[in-house]
């Protein structure tokens, strides 16, 4: 019957795919559909399919085109390709997997309204991340030492490149911003309330056991804890499929770290995990939200213990330590130009009334 099928019809069904898997799936049913999907329409296709299921495509291609030659916050127009739909590919699915955490951070003391993201707000949430993803690649790097963070010029740069978007559109990075904070602060990162906490849940009847803190230093000499193996070469975006095997022993590794994390082993003090109290980790969540959202989900699915996260820190070189995230501030700038009061917006962020999921938009859908 498929046989029959007028071939206008054939490439209307391939242009109301939702994803490129689909897309890729449809092709290999027959030879017909093959060569339909293999026309002069084959980029057109996948586009509309990568828009569909990763989008907004231009926001993502603005990341992923971004160098220091030009500034961050000039929109650049670039042809799709099946190179860029690679990059588009890999990006697009750790967005995808933001989206699956969101729910869970959002709500994660009034869980009573946890639920699934609309489509909408799942597109949102992939729009937010996307800019966040470019400011912290454009600003978050060893050229913006913590020296210059504050001047007036640069200062600027980083709030052209916001008075790109309109404040709902602010008030969504920042709600995506909070999520990535909740991340770092409970699980990459968790402070030695949250490990006791933890350890006491996990383990009722061991209220004897009094964890050591480390509580001298943020950033406390090497352990012997080997460090989460870092992916982020440009070996690693232009060969994924070569490390796969790597991957899977690394996740393997990971997860009986993760088993061990807050077991009563001899060799292994609980209170280690832990990054300090109070003002110590509030700087230690702030150094780290300059990691950008990518690196920071593989830190969290890949680097259970300490040790690992500090030798990944070490590794991106001196600039990192003790030079917070710039973001916050930018925003209050920015805020403060229009007329808004930060805190005010940030409140109404925290309460659901602004951001990505807006308190009873779902129910009205």
């Amino acid at each position: 019957m498929f046989e029959d099928v007028a071939t206008e019809l054939v490439s209307q069904v391939f242009f109301s795919c939702s994803s490129v898997t689909d897309v890729l799936a449809l092709s290999s049913t027959c030879r017909r559909f093959r060569n339909i999907y293999a026309s002069s329409q084959k980029l057109a296709i996948l586009e509309h399919a990568a828009e569909a299921q990763f989008g907004p495509l231009q926001d993502l291609t603005q990341l992923l085109t971004h160098n220091a030659s030009q500034p961050a916050h000039i929109i650049r127009s670039v042809p799709f390709s099946t190179a860029l739909l690679k990059q588009i590919v890999h990006s697009g699915r750790v967005a995808e997997k933001w989206c699956d955490i969101y729910p869970f951070k959002k709500w994660k003391s009034n869980y009573e309204n946890r639920r699934l993201l609309t489509s909408v707000e799942r597109y949102r949430l992939r729009r937010a991340l996307y800019r966040l993803w470019l400011y912290t690649r454009a600003f978050h790097n060893r050229d913006h030492p913590r020296e210059l963070r504050a001047t007036k010029l640069v200062i600027q740069k980083r709030a052209g490149l916001l008075h790109n978007w309109s404040t709902m559109e602010l008030s969504e990075i920042a709600d995506v911003h909070g999520v990535l904070r909740e991340v770092l602060h409970s699980n990459i990162c968790p402070s030695n309330g949250t490990i006791a906490r933890k350890f006491k849940k996990r383990y009722p009847d061991h209220s004897e056991h009094h964890l050591l803190f480390n509580i001298h230093l943020n950033y406390p000499p090497p352990s012997h804890t080997p460090p989460a193996y870092n992916p982020f070469t440009s070996q690693y975006h232009s060969h994924p499929s070569s490390l796969s095997n790597h991957f899977h022993s690394t996740s393997t590794f990971a997860s009986r770290c993760a088993s061990s994390k807050f077991s009563l082993r001899a060799h292994h003090e609980v209170g280690a995990e832990g990054w300090g109290d109070d003002i110590p980790h509030y700087y230690v969540v702030e150094d780290m939200l300059k990691l950008d959202p990518e690196q920071i989900m593989w830190l969290k699915e890949n680097a259970p213990l300490k040790g690992m996260v500090e030798g990944y820190v070490r590794s991106l070189g001196d600039w990192f330590e003790n030079n917070g995230e710039t973001w916050g501030q930018t925003l209050e700038w920015v805020l403060e130009e229009r007329g808004q009061d930060a805190c005010e917006f940030l409140g109404l962020v925290a309460d659901g009334e602004l951001g990505v999921a807006v308190v009873g938009e779902a129910s009205a859908v």
